[in-house]
This record gives C-alpha cells, structure tokens and sequence, in this order.
C-alpha cells in the first residue's frame, strides 16, 4: 500500500433494505445498502415471487440507495431478467451510483439491460 493510505475499518451493519411500491402497473423496487451474498437470497426470492404471480410485468429497480453490488447481487439481476423475459414483462434499472453503473458496464448488463439515470426517467419507459 502506498503510504499514509491505510484499510478502511469496516463497521456497522452490512444489510440491504428493500422498498417496494406500486405506481399504475409498474412496481418499484428501492434497495439501499449491499446486494451480496449475504443479502442477494431474500431479494432473488421477492423478484422471483413477484415475476411468478404475474400480477405486474413491469419492473423497475431504484438502485439510488445501493451502496455495494457483488457478483451474486448481479446474478440476481441475471436471472430476474431471463425470468420477466420469459413471462413477457419488462425489467428496468435506475439511479446507480457512478462506481455502481461501472460494475455494470464491466459486466457487460449494460448491453442488454436498460439502465436509466433517474426513476423518473426509468417509469417515462412504460
């Protein structure tokens, strides 16, 4: 490590919190926090639910609160996608931070996902 640069301490509690509301037939997910593995299983299972009931083919992640994504936050994503794809439904992403749209683009989710600046932006797609 160069010096004078030292480890952040890492404190505090390492959870993800997830909002949802419905807006005409669109429903929105909130997530603030980490989408990890530690969080990734309770989300994957609430998108899975939602897409297999079928009562709403619009999809809309706020991700403006969404401090970390890991690589199983991303599979989530993944999967959430084939899954609304396959039931004919619409999936969209919104608000990422800058060092959270990189994981993104890196990944390669940006060719085949739309991600919009702002959830304003995200709902003027439906």
């Amino acid at each position: 490590r160069p010096p004078g640069r030292r480890r952040p301490h890492l404190k505090g509690n390492f959870s993800m919190e997830i909002t949802e509301r419905q807006q005409d037939d669109i429903l929105i997910f909130s997530l603030s926090g980490r989408l990890d593995s530690n969080t990734s299983p309770d989300f994957e299972k609430r998108l899975s639910d939602v897409i297999r009931q079928g009562t709403t083919r619009c999809l809309v992640v706020d991700f403006g609160a969404l401090d970390y994504i890991s690589s199983a936050g991303l599979r989530v994503i993944l999967k959430a996608t084939k899954d609304i794809k396959r039931a004919e439904g619409r999936f969209v992403l919104c608000a990422m931070k800058d060092y959270v749209r990189e994981v993104f683009e890196i990944a390669g989710f940006d060719t085949f996902l739309p991600i919009f600046t702002s959830l304003e932006d995200a709902l003027q797609q439906f």
